[in-house]
């Protein structure tokens, strides 16, 4: 069948996706949306991470005449990204700040030759007069704009430079464009649409849903203790990365798990770029590190076998939250993303949306976005659900969430919430005071501390009135009220007030339902070093062949240094672990073998098979 006006044959690209990248068959979306942007027409893509948006303007690149252009701010995984093409067979190639002029020369003598099928441009570049001028001389096949939500002012991650991405189709208009983020919600989608001029184009939006991925929130008590313990009871041994809000508290969690025995390294833009650089290498080429770092890690990250992303401060937004939780499992196969949240996290994000740059329009987005962060940390619904309507999708229970797995239980909080809202209340209109949570709390536990004594507060009305319920579940009152805008906070100490919201509660107009805070289990034991988990979904007798296989695929990454998810991804390694194929005619049946890779590597595994256990 041939693609109408443009004379290419569909079945062009199903031969490249078996021939390039070892697999037999399209998922979801893409060969509708490769089928149009072969044919010449302009896409915007929204497809999660590990949905295999790449592939999406790959195969049109390798399939059209020409070159494909990718636009992409990954200037640090640039080398990384052309490595893993140019080990499937494909002619690819970077101009960046970080190369040499020598090697700026070769790949642009490359370019204008026609020997490359794909080039990686940052987009800073293109505002440059001599890489229009470039392009100009060459055949480009199409321009594919990846991290297209960079372009959206108000989302999680824009970055100035790609607003000058509109110019493309002015100066190039026959040549078609792709535009891909994974993440983007209703506006953030019409925005990428009106500030690329892609409205009129094909606009393809898959399910947001991650299924392998397993989303738990926990309160916290000792957070880098309750990370230690997931890590040593379901994640031993396996890549995963750890987010945390400053500089100083990742440098304080990495040494803690390296204190530990889990092989951690730090990652933030107090690094110097050395550091980061190296560091980024490790994680990428070396198995089962962990990476302890601020969000200016992890963009682009093609890492497949990341089994866990793990949250110690709570995120920003939703948008953020899901595209940092999307890191892990891209190969499809189980993975976790935790996140331990407690009351000090909405003091401390109400506190920067107040100080922050900007205009009031600029703070109420802000504090629109952290609305529905902690309105996904705090539902007794399926969080999974809950995540998937943020972004405008609709799901039923998924099975596979703490509170699908855990039901939280509710209880009514209204008479509990109006002590608390009243003892905020007594502090200001009795004594003209205003306190944080702490005192607040002490204040209804009847506690006597030198500091109820010194403003005696004992003598208040309210002072005790609280004995019911524990330290902690007074806390989770709090916690709960900032998140439903019945308090608020203030004010460099973060001390509370009342919204205009609490009168509804003081005046019993308004019921209000809170999540019961969970009994804190005791401390865990120190226990071993942990060795390395069975691999999920293998049969026992394919444990050891697995493993050989995995050693064999470090020492190769080792010498080409390059990642070990470029020889091959671990659900290949799987693969061929159970069926033990024993020829290559059998090899090139696996998924993501292709045929340079079967050329490449396909003895090599053979006898790495026949050296190691049978599989039964």
């Amino acid at each position: 069948m041939v693609v109408p006006g443009t004379g290419l044959d569909v079945g062009d690209a199903l031969r490249v996706l078996r021939r390039v990248f070892g697999y037999d068959s399209f998922r979801g979306a893409q060969q509708e949306i490769i089928n149009h942007v072969a044919g010449g027409g302009d896409a915007l893509v929204l497809m999660p991470t590990g949905g295999g948006k790449s592939l999406c303007y790959q195969i049109p690149a390798l399939v059209r005449p020409g070159v494909g252009v990718v636009i992409s701010p990954l200037i640090a995984l640039m080398q990384d990204q052309v490595d893993a093409l140019t080990a499937l067979g494909v002619r690819a190639g970077f101009l960046n700040s970080t190369q040499q002029p020598s090697e700026r020369r070769r790949v642009e003598s490359a370019f204008l030759a026609g020997e490359l099928d794909l080039l990686y441009l940052a987009p800073e570049r293109l505002r440059a007069e001599s890489t229009g001028s470039l392009l100009d001389r060459g055949t480009i096949s199409l321009f594919a704009i990846d991290e297209a939500h960079c372009v959206a002012q108000w989302g999680h991650d824009f970055r100035p430079d790609y607003l000058a991405l509109s110019a493309l189709h002015q100066r190039w208009p026959t040549v078609p464009r792709i535009a891909l983020t994974a993440t983007a919600t209703k506006a953030t989608h019409a925005e990428i649409a009106s500030r690329l001029n892609l409205v009129d184009a094909r606009h393809f939006v898959a399910s947001f849903d991650r299924p392998n991925i397993q989303y738990r929130i926990v309160g916290k008590n000792e957070p880098k203790r309750q990370l230690l313990d997931l890590l040593r009871t379901e994640h031993p041994g396996d890549a995963g990365i750890v987010y945390c809000l400053s500089r100083a508290s990742v440098e304080k969690a990495a040494q803690f798990l390296t204190e530990n025995g889990i092989e951690a390294l730090p990652y933030h833009a107090g690094l110097d770029a050395r550091t980061r650089a190296a560091n980024q290498a490790r994680f990428l080429r070396e198995d089962g590190l962990v990476m302890v770092a601020t969000i200016a890690f992890g963009m682009g990250i093609d890492k497949p076998d990341v089994r866990f992303v793990a949250h110690l401060d709570l995120p920003k937004s939703v948008e953020g939250y899901y595209q940092e939780t999307g890191r892990a499992g891209r190969d499809g196969l189980a993975s976790t993303a935790w996140l331990a949240y407690g009351l000090a996290d909405v003091v401390q994000q109400r506190k920067l949306i107040d100080t922050s740059e900007g205009d009031g329009a600029h703070r109420r987005r802000l504090a629109s976005h952290l609305d529905a962060m902690l309105a996904l940390c705090e539902t007794v619904e399926c969080r999974r659900g809950q995540l998937l309507a943020y972004f405008g999708q609709h799901s039923t229970a998924c099975g596979n969430c703490d509170t699908c797995l855990s039901p939280p239980e509710t209880w009514d909080g209204t008479i509990a919430a109006q002590k608390l809202l009243s003892t905020v209340l007594r502090l200001d209109r009795e004594r003209h005071q205003k306190f944080g949570a702490g005192q607040v709390i002490d204040i209804l536990l009847g506690k006597t501390t030198p500091k109820i004594t010194q403003f005696g507060h004992d003598s208040l009305t309210v002072f005790g009135i609280g004995t019911e319920l524990r330290e902690s579940e007074w806390r989770g009152v709090v916690r709960q009220l900032l998140a439903q805008s019945l308090l608020a906070v203030e004010g460099d100490y973060g001390t509370l007030v009342l919204t205009d919201s609490s009168g509804q509660v003081l005046s019993r107009q308004r019921q209000v339902l809170l999540r019961r805070e969970p009994e804190r289990a005791a401390p865990t034991a120190k226990t071993a070093k942990p060795r390395r988990a069975t691999p999920v979904d293998l049969p026992d007798a394919a444990v050891p062949v697995f493993e050989q296989l995995r050693a064999w695929r470090a020492t190769a990454a080792k010498e080409q240094a390059v990642p070990a998810y470029v020889i091959f991804h671990d659900a290949t390694l799987r693969q061929i672990a159970t069926e033990a194929p024993s020829t290559l005619v059998e090899l090139s049946t696996v998924n993501g073998v292709g045929e340079n890779k079967l050329a490449k590597y396909g003895q090599q595994i053979l006898d790495t098979l026949a050296g190691a256990a049978p599989v039964a």
